[in-house]
Formats: structure tokens, C-alpha cells, sequence
């Protein structure tokens, strides 16, 4: 049987253009590719990428295509699942209308915590550098931005998506910029240059560590593309979710494809194998390195200007995130109705100022640093994204013979939907046992179980409370979001 869902209210003459629980539509497609961009592009790019060609050296270059054709078939299932049946919970909508509401209620607040968990060490680590600038505390830098951001969260969505727009287009055109830098420095162009051509990866070879190398470094990049999924979230408040989340969509994973890819290419290109590692700081960055080669003065101050926006645009995305997700939860009878108040401009403030207090808090954490919490935590965020892989596959492999049984599935498609979804959980699943192999991934998937596990048994107690039967028979299935 297929599972109906709501159509979100049209606004008439004798209904409020805007109910007080309803988001607004107003991002453009352009916003959408850009929020994705920003969310997915972070210091990971700037300080990680050094860690995966280590292990694997040029090779690391299989690594980052197999970690994308995941990320880009996870994307174009929520893209068929998105423009069929928009909603501001996306994959938590999806869990709940596949598995039932204790799949919707652990999918949530699973996500939820992540972005939390995230923001806070983007907050933490911006605030640290800019502390440095100033000589200051990096408690000023910190409550200073997460100030800031909160008042930008409570624009309207339209104005929201302008800002979120130049905010991250900075941090792209910086991509761009080394793209060109480094091409120009491998051709020898640049004053004073000579060709590089393939010295340095003649030197170690294309594959010095082997195939075991690759699955080394496939562990360090595999959740190098997460956050495009913030994507799917804002386009519930598009003009046109169905045009637009297969536009935007389809233009960030061609984008995120060229800036990591043709990052790491470059980088192998002009570094020696030996001088390539993991970076703590801007000044370790394989970045910074290729800045240096190029004789680009103040390299350093430079990529701490980068790394700071890139975690600060980053940020911004996520607050934005995480407020929805907690209104669509609240709609949903996951999370107390007082989160599903929005104001007349639709703006969920409530879920604004709670999600934004949870981050700062757990930003507390990070000064204060229990014995063993923090780490517990960080490390359940590492394996979270995986588990939510695994929750979109299997969403989708069931609710996708509903949408066409149904007729609402449109033109937006999973290319072979009886294949890929399966070889996706496959190649997710391959991931888990290369984890298990390690003593950090062992640690890493110890610590998501205990939380998955902890969420689940709660969204099952709840959703059998006879509290969540009343408030789900008169809650709508999904976000409401009027034009």
C-alpha cells in the first residue's frame, strides 16, 4: 500500500498567508548550491587532505572517488525522495515514513547531535585562531560569533540565503584561486618556475603503500563530502523544491568534485610524498606548503583567513540546519510543540536560540573536557554520518516502489534504483569493516552505537506513549511551508 502524505496547505483568502507553525519558501536554487558548498567545504579540505595522501600517497586520488560515488548516490536518492515529498526533516521524514515514527524520532536527533557536536568544534576552532590575532581569550571570539550568526539565523530565509551565499562564495573563490595558482606553479608559469611534471610522483611511484594504503586512506576521506546533505534540508523553503534540489544538487557534486580532487591532484603534483602529512594548524596545511612554493608572502596568515571563514560559513549552515530539523521534529510529536513556533517572516526562532544554546554548550565542553566525554562524543560523531547513510539507502529502497506506485514520483530519479542503493549500503558496509580493523575505528563505531543505540531505545519508549499517539493523530506528517 502507499503511504500518503500531506500536501503543505495553500494559503487562502479565509486562512493566514502564513500559518504560525509554517516555514517560507523564499531560497533560490543558487542559495541551495551555495549552502551545500559551504557546508561540505570546511577545514577538514584545508588541514585533513594530507593525512589521506600519506597513507596512500597519489593513490589517495581512488580513495576520494570511491567516498564520492557514495556521497553522490546518497545524494541523488534524497534527491528523488526530496522532490516527491519535501520536507524540512528530509532523511528523518524519509526514516519515519519507510520504518515508522521510532526510525523518524532516532534518525532526527541522531542528525541533530551531529550538527551540535560539529558547530561546536567549527566555533571552537575559528575562535582559537582569531584568539591568536588578538592575544585575547577564545571565549570572546567564540560567544562573539556564535552572537552574530544567531541574529543572521533569525533573518528571513531569503535574506538568510543572500548572506549564506557570499559568505561561502569567498571560500569557494579562494578554491579557485589555488586551482589556478597551482596549475600556473605546475606548469612553471609563475616567475623564476620551471615544468614539474610528474617528478615528485615518479619518485614514490603512484601507489607506494598498495592497495592497503588506499583502504587506509579511503578511512580518512570517506566523510570528506559530509554536509552537502544541508542541501536537502533548505529545499522544504525553496521556490520550487523539485527544480531546485536536482539543480543544485547536480551542481555540487560536479563542484565538490573538482575543488577535492583537483585540490589533492595539485597538492601531489608540487609536494614531495615526504613533505605531506597531517596538519594541526594552518602552518602544517599541504596549502600553506604549495602558498610557500609559490613565494606568496604572509602564506600562513593567509590560510588561518581561509580556515577561519571556511569554518565560520560552515557554522552558519549548520545553526541554520539544526533549527529546522529540530521545528520539523517538533511537528513531527519527536520534539516538545514549543519548537514548532515560527515568527511571521516563518523563521523558527525557538529552535534557533535552543539548537544555538545546545552548540554553545557543547563548546563549553571543550574547555572543560571531562575525563573521556569529550573524546566519547567527537568519536560518536565520526561514525554518525555513516549510520545516516544507511538510514537514506534503506529509506529509500523501500519508499521508492511507494512513490512510483503512487504516481508521485517526477523526473527526478536514482539512476538504476534497483542496483545502486544496494551497491552503495555495500561499499558504506565495506567502510565499517575497514573501521573495525583499527583501534580508533573500533573506538569510533563503539561510541556511535552507544548513542545510536541510547537515541533509538528512546524514540521507541516515546513514540508507544500514549502523549505521542495524541499528539501525533493531530500533527501533519511533515513541515508545513506556504509560499
Amino acid at each position: 500500500m502507499s503511504h500518503t502524505v500531506p500536501s503543505p496547505a495553500e494559503p487562502t483568502a479565509e486562512s493566514p498567508a502564513v500559518a504560525p507553525t509554517a516555514l517560507r519558501r523564499g531560497l533560490k536554487t543558487r542559495h541551495l548550491t551555495m549552502m551545500g558548498l559551504g557546508s561540505a567545504i570546511g577545514a577538514g579540505l584545508f588541514l585533513g587532505t594530507g593525512v589521506g595522501i600519506q597513507a596512500a600517497g597519489p593513490a589517495v586520488l581512488f580513495a576520494y572517488l570511491i567516498a564520492g560515488a557514495i556521497t553522490v548516490c546518497i545524494m541523488q536518492m534524497l534527491a528523488e525522495m526530496v522532490a516527491a515529498r519535501p520536507s524540512s526533516g528530509t532523511f528523518s521524514t524519509y526514516a519515519e515514513q519507510a520504518f515508522g515514527p521510532w526510525a523518524g524520532f532516532a534518525v532526527g536527533w541522531l542528525y541533530w547531535f551531529m550538527m551540535v557536536m560539529i558547530m561546536a568544534v567549527e566555533i571552537t576552532g575559528a575562535s582559537g585562531i582569531v584568539a591568536s590575532w588578538f592575544g585575547v581569550s577564545p571565549w570572546i571570539p567564540a560567544l562573539a560569533a556564535i552572537v552574530f550568526f544567531t541574529v543572521i539565523n533569525f533573518a528571513a530565509v531569503r535574506n538568510f540565503g543572500e548572506f549564506e551565499f557570499w559568505f561561502a562564495l569567498v571560500k569557494v573563490a579562494v578554491i579557485v584561486a589555488f586551482l589556478v595558482l597551482g596549475v600556473l606553479l605546475w606548469l612553471g608559469l609563475l616567475p623564476g618556475g620551471t615544468f614539474i611534471g610528474l617528478s615528485n610522483v615518479a619518485e614514490v611511484g603512484f601507489m607506494p603503500n598498495g592497495w592497503g594504503g588506499v583502504a587506509t586512506a579511503l578511512l580518512a576521506v570517506a566523510f570528506a563530502f559530509g554536509g552537502i546533505e544541508m542541501v536537502t534540508i533548505a529545499a522544504a523553503e525553496s521556490e520550487d523544491p523539485e527544480v531546485a534540489v536536482h539543480s543544485a544538487i547536480r551542481s555540487i557534486i560536479w563542484r565538490i568534485g573538482v575543488f577535492y580532487i583537483g585540490s589533492v591532484l595539485l597538492i601531489t603534483l608540487l609536494l614531495p610524498y615526504d613533505a605531506i602529512g597531517g596538519a594541526d594548524d594552518a602552518s602544517e596545511s599541504p596549502f600553506t606548503a604549495v602558498l610557500h612554493l609559490a613565494n606568496i608572502p604572509g602564506a600562513v596568515g593567509i590560510m588561518e583567513a581561509v580556515i577561519v571563514i571556511a569554518l565560520l560559513s560552515a557554522c552558519n549552515t549548520q545553526i541554520y540546519g539544526t533549527s529546522r530539523f529540530l521545528h520539523n521534529l517538533a511537528h513531527r510529536a519527536d520534539a516538545p510543540a514549543f519548537f514548532q513556533s515560527t515568527d511571521a517572516r516563518g523563521v523558527p526562532m525557538r529552535a534557533v536560540v535552543v539548537s544555538v544554546f545546545f552548540g554553545f554548550v557543547a563548546v563549553a565542553l571543550q574547555y572543560w573536557n571531562p575525563p573521556g566525554l569529550l573524546a566519547f562524543l567527537l568519536n560518536a560523531v565520526g561514525g554518525c554520518l555513516i549510520v545516516l547513510w544507511f538510514a537514506i539507502a534503506f529509506s529509500f529502497i523501500r519508499l521508492h516502489p511507494r512513490l512510483v506506485e503512487s504516481g508521485e514520483i517526477t523526473h527526478v530519479r536514482m539512476w538504476a534504483p534497483k542496483v545502486l542503493p544496494w551497491a552503495t549500503v555495500t561499499l558504506a558496509g565495506a567502510i565499517v569493516v575497514l573501521m573495525l580493523t583499527t583501534p580508533e575505528g573500533r573506538f569510533q563505531m563503539l561510541a556511535v552505537a552507544v548513542v545510536v543505540g541510547v537515541i533509538t531505545l528512546a524514540g521507541i519508549v516515546w513514540t508507544s506513549t500514549d502523549a505521542f499517539k495524541q499528539r501525533a493523530a493531530v500533527t501533519p506528517e511533515r513541515t508545513t511551508v506556504e509560499h
